[in-house]
């Protein structure tokens, strides 16, 4: 009997602790649900620190290029720099500042990829230990200023292969946007939502794509000699209408509004592309300088950093357009965003600032204050125009 007795003793001790902590539960849920809550802002910050620091690095990527060898005195520069610090300035030195970039995100994709919750220690690792984070940062951006040459060259050729998934990624994104916008707009004929937004707003897309066709022909192509632009230009008009028909069939029905932005954006491509070109009197009569400072170069040279930064950042926060399951449900501890796909964004991102400061081409010195001229610089905007409407007609 006393051993059964103390055998019921057991059991009864067991429930009632069982119980208790069950009942316990309800205080560590809402501390968790503070902590989840804290967790999610801090890792939404994050996005922008992140961003400052790619900003910061393509500042230094320009200093660099631009300045570096007249502010770093000659007795500074490493066995690695050459001869008068050439392969540590101007293309090279762009170049070894975009490896020590990619370095550094490549090394948070491969730490982050596999986070999904908030209280992963892998979440903390990349939303906070920034004093830590700094450690890596500023060697992996040094680092490549002690290699040889070589390396850096080789470097340059990936970096070309890199810029070019980096932009047919950003051009998914952005098609991906443009068709959220349009069913937000233009909603289908179940609803009772009224379209007269949508179709204003295509209309205004549609009118601006026109004209600005309009205005690149006496800009770009006024003589019979500019063949290659007279091309460029008819050719993004012919893009335009084939759109607007694809997007108008019966079996896609895409939208008028879709259309008109996708349009709109391949005329900006291509504006983008003739501004690209070495300078021209003969097909350019607006008057570009000549290697002259003006406040008007250094402008465009500051936005164009900005719109880097920008694409980027907003390519890399869009995860959901790569997924291949739509359905996913978001539960209350899983990260706002996927930190792999981000930080991987970023490291082909600084292969991507990278051609645009040297303007795709590793044997030439761009010269001060200019991004992204150049024949080559043409071809990848003329080329990405075509994908992006070969990508939407799909």
């Amino acid at each position: 009997m006393s051993e059964t007795t103390e055998v019921k003793v057991v059991k009864i001790n067991l429930r009632n602790s069982e119980v208790v902590s069950w009942e316990e539960l309800p205080g560590p849920l809402e501390h968790k649900h503070y902590n989840f809550s804290e967790g999610k802002k801090s890792s939404l910050n994050a996005r922008y620190w992140y961003g400052i620091i790619f900003l910061l690095i393509n500042l230094s990527a320009w200093f660099v290029r631009d300045y570096g060898q007249k502010v770093f005195p000659q007795p500074l520069y490493l066995k690695t720099c050459g001869h008068e610090g050439d392969d540590c300035f101007r293309t090279m030195g762009v170049l070894r500042v975009s490896l020590g970039c990619f370095i550094f995100f490549i090394l948070m994709f491969l730490t982050t990829c596999k986070t999904s919750k908030l209280y992963e220690v892998r979440n903390s690792w990349h939303s906070q230990w920034w004093s830590l984070k700094f450690i890596p940062l500023i060697v992996s951006l040094v680092a490549p200023f002690f290699l040889h040459p070589d390396i850096i060259q080789f470097y340059g050729e990936l970096a070309r292969v890199g810029a070019g998934i980096f932009l047919v990624l950003q051009l998914i994104s952005v098609i991906q946007f443009i068709t959220w916008l349009n069913k937000y707009c233009v909603p289908d004929e179940k609803e009772k939502r009224s379209c007269f937004f949508g179709l204003f707003i295509s209309t205004i897309f549609y009118l601006a794509s026109i004209c600005g066709i309009g205005v690149m022909y006496p800009l770009y192509a006024s003589k019979a000699s500019c063949s290659l632009n007279i091309f460029f230009i008819t050719w993004t008009g012919i893009l335009l209408l084939v759109m607007m028909a694809i997007s108008l069939h019966s079996k896609v029905n895409r939208g008028l509004l879709s259309s008109g932005i996708m349009a709109a954006y391949a005329v900006f491509l291509c504006w983008t592309a003739l501004r690209s070109e070495p300078a021209n009197p003969k097909c350019h009569s607006q008057k570009k300088a000549s290697g002259n400072n003006d406040w008007t170069t250094i402008l465009g040279f500051l936005i164009a950093i900005f719109a880097i930064v920008m694409a980027t950042f907003s390519t890399g926060i869009d995860s959901q357009s790569f997924q291949f399951r739509k359905d996913n449900v978001q539960m209350e501890d899983d990260i706002p965003y996927k930190y792999g796909f981000f930080h991987l964004i970023f490291s082909l991102g600084a292969m991507y600032f990278a051609m645009l400061f040297i303007s795709w081409n590793l044997d030439h010195t761009t010269r001060k204050w200019s991004i992204d001229v150049g024949w080559a610089s043409t071809w990848v905007k003329i080329v990405n125009e075509w994908l992006a409407a070969t990508i939407y007609s799909k």
